[in-house]
């Protein structure tokens, strides 16, 4: 049985290796060369150092934040909702469907509906408000970051709250308990896996989103991300988009670490 298990984590262990390890490792070599291809560690020591970078890095997880926190607000009480309801298979469908479509995609759809024409400014000027100018701002990146990543948060904690079973919140309720008592002692902590799961399929994406901030922003929001995307496409210092990049895979690291699920 052990020689047939074995055998079967071959490919995993293959995949591992060439789509994720060595592909780090190849980074991680770029990441020491400068821009003559010598080897240095001036790459790190001018991230570390330059305050234009560590600007980039906070701007990088205050919106991140930002991103995951509006999702988180709006997706928990949809998921507790999902798991009451009677038809929660065809919600989740309509959940997921979105997730099929190509992103760039749904990002060019977002700026025809924000457009100074848009479907958005017309139902807005039917209704007598005027036009809204979303489209190259920091609102209407956030709008559609937030669009975009909350299947991603919806579905964790939707799972970890059908989990719990049915006879926990009846017997707290029974024992004296009000709702909001049962959610706050009950419920929501045995939800807090999803929450933790959601947070990292949500939190760890946005740090290195790179195609909104061009295109719903108008480059009005700068990451990590962006700054990667320069130093490849632009300036062809892949030196510096590569330690860019360890020092984006370190945060994400990170971030699993502290949102880690906890063993029961």
């Amino acid at each position: 049985m052990k020689k047939l298990i074995r055998l079967y984590s071959i490919p995993y262990f293959l995949w591992v290796i060439f789509f994720v390890l060595l592909p780090l490792i190849v980074l991680f070599i770029e990441s020491l060369k400068g821009i003559d291809g010598s080897f240095t560690l001036h790459n790190y020591y001018e991230f570390f150092s330059s305050k234009m970078y560590l600007h980039l890095t906070i701007k990088s997880i205050f919106y991140s934040v930002i991103i995951t926190v509006i999702t988180l607000i709006l997706s928990y009480p949809t998921a507790y909702y999902l798991s009451k309801t009677k038809h929660r298979d065809l919600w989740i469908m309509l959940i997921i469907l979105p997730t099929w479509v190509n992103l760039l995609l749904k990002i060019y759809a977002f700026m025809g509906i924000f457009a100074k024409h848009g479907s958005l400014n017309q139902i807005l000027n039917i209704l007598g408000f005027g036009n809204a100018s979303l489209l190259f701002t920091i609102t209407g990146f956030i709008i559609v970051a937030v669009y975009i990543e909350l299947p991603f948060m919806i579905l964790p904690i939707y799972t970890a709250l059908s989990d719990i079973p049915n006879a926990l919140p009846k017997a707290s309720l029974d024992l004296g308990a009000t709702k909001w008592q049962t959610f706050k002692y009950v419920v929501f902590p045995l939800s807090i896996s999803g929450v933790k799961s959601g947070i990292q399929a949500v939190f760890i994406p946005t740090l290195s989103l790179f195609m909104l901030t061009r295109l719903i922003s108008g480059n009005k929001v700068i990451t990590l991300g962006t700054a990667i995307e320069q130093n490849f496409l632009v300036t062809q210092n892949w030196g510096m988009g590569s330690t860019i990049g360890i020092v984006l895979i370190t945060l994400m690291i990170v971030i699993m670490l502290i949102t880690k699920r906890s063993k029961v």
